[in-house]
């Protein structure tokens, strides 16, 4: 596994319910591992892919999830498509394995959109979640009380300035991957 690249993936949705809410955002960064001798490896930035994705069943959404992650009509006017947004993952993310802070919330999102698009998902089927590496690793800690994004991020000094937009989620998870490979 240490060859493949890593893709780090963030989406934002109109909600919770993979059944009735939609994917509007997604960010990928690509990194190669770089091995370090006796340190590692650090991550060499690939690609970086950040889209808006349409959403079609708007008056399904949770205005709270609308609020939380800043949908307004003006900045996505030039939204993508679905199909558009998961055919430029899939072109990025080839041969890669995903990386998510939350894998079981994005992982079932984006397997519903590749049945639903018809894409066809090319990343390797091992995928990576930050928040049970998080646990596993920092547990024992008694300050460490939780395991979200935002808590994570405070905890090891990381600025998320644009908290629940996709890119900046992932630059955010980025430096906490890289940290969590540091205990």
């Amino acid at each position: 596994m240490k060859k493949y690249n890593l893709a780090f993936i963030d989406l934002e949705t109109t909600g919770l319910n993979l059944d009735r809410h939609e994917i509007i955002e997604i960010g990928c960064v690509v990194a190669r591992q770089v091995p370090q001798p006796g340190r590692g490896a650090a991550l060499e930035i690939i690609s970086e892919l950040d889209l808006k994705v349409k959403p079609e069943h708007l008056e399904t959404a949770e205005p709270e999830a609308l609020r939380i992650n800043g949908y307004n009509d003006s900045d996505w006017l030039f939204a993508v498509s679905l199909e558009q947004a998961m055919k430029a993952l899939v072109e990025k993310t080839n041969g890669a394995m995903m990386i998510s802070h939350n894998i079981t919330f994005d992982w079932p999102f984006l397997q519903h959109a590749f049945a639903k698009t018809k894409v066809l998902n090319k990343m390797l089927s091992v995928r990576l979640d930050l928040l049970s590496m998080a646990f596993a690793k920092l547990y024992h800690k008694e300050e460490v009380q939780r395991f979200n994004l935002k808590f994570l991020a405070d905890y090891f000094g990381i600025k998320n300035e644009n908290a629940h937009t996709a890119m900046s989620d992932i630059k955010a998870s980025i430096e906490i991957y890289k940290k969590l490979l540091e205990i």
